[in-house]
């Protein structure tokens, strides 16, 4: 328990980090930062409930589009400025840090794991991105 509470403070504060980088507007940030809070805690959860990472890096993803278009629209404002924040906890860096050292190093094998290990994590997170934006996109053209 007390370190999914350390992941989460750690994602709120990531995504905080993220959106002041990209300025976002002081009044956006907190639901920004409780965006990828709150898509981090769902990768979480279905983690270890399901099998393999490639679902719940779509399903979280899903939902930070989901969490996005919603607080877009009831602050009136485009859903990216929450999207963004709310991806940043899912991108899977340290794979891709450990795929590019075991590269230089020459332990291709390695090199092989962690680069598939980041392919299915970044092709989950754009999936997911992908259905939700097209479903909200069709419902909305209607």
């Amino acid at each position: 328990m007390r370190g999914t509470i350390v992941q989460l403070t750690a994602a709120f504060l990531g995504s905080l980090g993220f959106s002041l980088l990209f300025r976002l507007h002081r009044r956006h940030l907190l639901l920004a930062s409780i965006g990828g809070m709150l898509t981090w805690g769902v990768y979480l959860l279905l983690y270890h409930m399901l099998p393999g990472d490639f679902l719940a890096n779509l399903t979280a993803s899903a939902f930070a589009v989901t969490f996005a278009e919603i607080s877009a629209h009831w602050r009136k404002c485009p859903a990216t400025l929450f999207l963004v924040p709310a991806i940043i906890p899912l991108v899977p860096g340290s794979s891709l840090y450990y795929t590019m050292n075991y590269a230089v190093q020459n332990d291709l094998a390695s090199a092989r794991i962690y680069g598939h290990k980041t392919l299915v994590a970044a092709l989950a997170i754009a999936a997911g991105i992908s259905f939700v934006t097209v479903f909200h996109e069709l419902r909305t053209r209607k």
